[in-house]
């Protein structure tokens, strides 16, 4: 049973994270044409699409890229349920409905937060290594644009040591602490 929840929760975590991406992709303005906004694409058009579809104008027309964040609410949903049902399995339980619409609501809800910390962190990671791998690298440029809108409050109040930044390291840790208090 716990290898069937691990894929589950890690294939889940792989399509929330991909539509979050794709919905702070957007929200920063990036082209989809360059990586990771193919990879991201190719992932969650067959959801984000139909749920476009179904927005009304004035959400479908916002800034906020709706359809993807719907998206990711929907696979978390969609998890949380299957997660319940795995876990309960085949017991008749005698839980009144909204205790189960509750209980499904709080995993997706845990899955969305744990994946944008974890996601954040991911970004974070691969943005500090590769900055000093490969400053100059196309990837270092968009995982900046990703990522500094975050890191932009830590650097006012973090300066550089000795000419490092420590902000990503400042945050990883923030958010480190976010998943603890999460768990």
């Amino acid at each position: 049973m716990r290898v069937v929840l691990f894929l589950l929760d890690t294939l889940f975590f792989f399509l929330v994270a991909a539509a979050l991406l794709r919905a702070w992709m957007n929200h920063q303005r990036m082209q989809m044409t360059v990586q990771p906004g193919r990879f991201v694409m190719a992932l969650t058009d067959w959801i984000v699409r139909p749920v476009r579809r179904m927005l009304p104008r004035p959400m479908a027309q916002s800034r906020l890229d709706w359809g993807s964040l719907m998206a990711a609410f929907l696979l978390a949903l969609a998890y949380g349920g299957i997660w319940l049902a795995l876990v309960t399995g085949s017991e008749p339980v005698s839980v009144s409905p909204v205790a189960m619409v509750l209980g499904i609501l709080t995993v997706a809800l845990k899955l969305l937060i744990r994946t944008i910390l974890q996601g954040l962190m991911v970004l974070l990671l691969v943005y500090a290594v590769l900055s000093w791998v490969q400053p100059r690298s196309p990837v270092v440029s968009t995982l900046d644009r990703l990522c500094a809108p975050l890191l932009r409050p830590v650097r006012r109040i973090i300066p550089t040591v000795g000419g490092v930044d420590l902000s990503v390291l400042v945050l990883i840790i923030l958010l480190q602490v976010g998943l603890m208090i999460l768990g």
